[in-house]
């Protein structure tokens, strides 16, 4: 059994960033994160004023939403899996946080706080750059200089993050590494110098829960594992009846018709199951007119 929490799991994450007691921590985090721009100095924790938008599988997505002393909101999100059309949505979330904040009558003067969107992904979406961090801004087109502060979203990608804790340069490092490779350590480096991870190796810790703790963790850590096994065995299941057919035809041309015909026949399954179209879609790799055409 894991000595820390699997901070990718739902309990895992808000409970490492999402409760009073553990705000010191986001607060690092963040702070880190925005380096040499700014210094939150105290954080408070909001009900979400609109409903979470990705409802698909809350084993996959799930967020934090926060405001700062100086009246910003962030949502920090954690995102396991990719979903169709990620770019809009996470624009669309990021847009209604800001329309939210418009009050009614003529004495308003469209006087709107900052919306930050901080999202851990625990994948590579295919129309991303590969880098580990990317940072959206409103910017100028040619002089690239800054438009607005009004709205910012930054993502990290954290499968392109390879390095080692003795290759950790920097304190957002250092926070990613963890997040990585928290579930298999048995002592969280830093520890010993930091009262942050200090503070973190006790919150995360899985022999300091209380019984109905535990049980709402192994129920999410359950969930999270199967969620993902069930797309993993997708896709690994339209490989192999993919490299069958393609084997059969002995040719280049009938392995990439069997792969084919392998994500066709698992997308007639997901579909008998009643999955959204977008998804299906974003799992096998097919259109979402050949999915509908099934």
């Amino acid at each position: 059994m894991a000595k820390y929490i699997n901070p990718f799991t739902d309990v895992g994450f808000k409970r490492i960033f999402g409760q009073e007691l553990s705000k010191p921590l986001l607060l690092d985090f963040l702070n880190s994160l925005f380096e040499g721009e700014k210094h939150i100095v105290n954080l408070t924790f909001l009900d979400k004023e609109q409903p979470a938008l990705f409802e698909e599988d809350r084993s996959l997505i799930y967020d934090i939403y926060c405001e700062t002393d100086e009246g910003e909101k962030i949502i920090v999100e954690m995102q396991n899996k990719s979903q169709p059309f990620f770019k809009n949505r996470s624009i669309y979330y990021v847009s209604e946080s800001i329309a939210r904040q418009g009050e009614r009558g003529s004495s308003w003067n469209y006087e709107i706080d900052s919306v930050y969107l901080v999202a851990f992904l625990n994948f590579s979406p295919l129309d991303f750059k590969k880098q580990f961090r990317t940072d959206v801004v409103l910017a100028e087109k040619d002089t690239k200089e800054l438009f607005s502060d009004k709205l910012r979203m930054i993502y990290l990608q954290l499968p392109l993050f390879k390095k080692d804790a003795d290759e950790c340069e920097n304190q957002v490092e250092r926070w990613i590494y963890l997040l990585k490779n928290m579930e298999t350590l048995n002592r969280l480096p830093w520890a010993a110098q930091s009262a942050v991870f200090k503070k973190l190796e006790s919150i995360a810790d899985v022999g300091g829960m209380t019984r109905a703790e535990r049980l709402q963790y192994d129920e999410a850590l359950k969930k999270y594992r199967d969620t993902i096994s069930v797309f993993q065995g997708v896709r690994l299941e339209g490989i192999m009846e993919g490299r069958k057919e393609g084997m059969e035809l002995g040719v280049l041309k009938g392995r990439e018709e069997g792969l084919k015909e392998g994500m066709i026949a698992n997308a007639r399954k997901m579909k008998a199951y009643g999955l959204a179209l977008e998804m299906i879609a974003d799992i096998t790799g097919l259109t979402i007119d050949e999915v509908r055409d099934l």
